[in-house]
């Protein structure tokens, strides 16, 4: 994988897990009849005896994976985002959370990336929902290269696992060198004038958001927040000292997801000024990535005009 390269993370998802199942024999994969999708297909094509299609019954994927966990075994289940973390809440919550099973939902085409699928696949508010689980780690790649180690450190790691993936192509922003650390964000680029705190598809849009604000001698910081839950207060709080304000940056509302978790977070540690860029509870709807990414707010010059608002929130 090159920088710049644009992999959707499902893709990048695909190609980890196969590997996995090449080196680990107790991997078992599962999915609600979207592995073509899913990007589950790409195991089931090389280990067909530890690939199980439950069919369109995510209620019962979750249930047969709690099952095959609890005889031993490390499983991989997916399906879209909104019907992992829905549909299936039940089944996530006391059969796999509850107990602390070895179960890793991996939940393809979450927020409005999934585009033209509209508003009731679109998931909007499943990083709320996996948040307030307790025992449940909840991870966000930004890229390619940070989805293929978080799926290996998942396997390696005991215990329940949901990772958000997304279904259009994003750049690949980390090099050859990157080693993602479990329960740790990521510093991408350092700036005295205000922190951007960003998760998944929307880590490459701040990124540019910096660059723009640089042009106007604005220097920020940009983290890539990675880890949900457990999150990094402490370096978190640490940029926010350093910078006095903050801008959270997520392809997800703003109710309960990354702009809640930071929130939470630095009211007890380092109180500092906190705008929120993301879905303003609001369902989404049809149309293309890009667009609705715009349509929504989403955009790289709303990230940089909530950072000139942050910023003068501290003088």
């Amino acid at each position: 994988m090159n920088q710049g390269e644009l992999i959707a993370t499902r893709d990048a998802y695909g190609r980890a897990l196969a590997g996995l199942g090449g080196e680990l024999q107790d991997v078992v994969v599962l999915d609600a009849d979207l592995s073509s999708t899913t990007r589950t297909a790409t195991f089931a094509a090389s280990y067909p005896e530890r690939f199980f299609n439950v069919g369109v019954a995510e209620q019962n994927l979750l249930g047969i994976a709690a099952g095959l966990a609890a005889s031993g075994k490390t499983v991989f289940c997916s399906t879209f985002a909104v019907f992992a973390s829905g549909r299936a809440f039940d089944q996530l919550r006391n059969t796999i959370a509850y107990p602390g099973l070895n179960v890793k939902v991996c939940a393809s085409h979450a927020g409005l990336t999934v585009g033209e699928d509209g508003a009731s696949h679109q998931s909007v508010e499943d990083i709320a929902l996996m948040r307030a689980v307790p025992n449940l780690t909840v991870l966000v790649p930004a890229d390619a290269v940070e989805t293929a180690q978080m799926v290996r450190a998942a396997a390696a790691a005991p215990g329940p696992v949901y990772i958000r993936l997304g279904r259009a192509p994003v750049p690949v922003i980390h090099g050859p060198d990157y080693r993602w650390a479990p329960g740790k964000l990521s510093t991408l680029r350092s700036g005295k004038d205000v922190t951007i705190a960003a998760c998944g598809v929307m880590v490459a849009r701040a990124l540019q958001a910096a660059d723009l604000l640089a042009g106007e001698g604005i220097e920020a910081t940009v983290l890539n927040v990675s880890s949900l839950k457990p999150l990094d207060t402490g370096a978190l709080a640490a940029a926010a000292g350093a910078t006095g304000c903050v801008v959270t940056v997520e392809e997800h509302s703003v109710l309960g997801g990354l702009g809640g978790a930071v929130c939470e977070a630095l009211a007890e540690a380092k109180p500092v000024p906190v705008v929120r860029v993301g879905i303003q509870d609001r369902f989404g709807q049809s149309g293309q990535a890009a667009e609705l990414l715009e349509a929504y707010g989403l955009g790289v010059s709303d990230i940089v005009a909530a950072c000139r608002l942050a910023k003068a929130r501290t003088t």
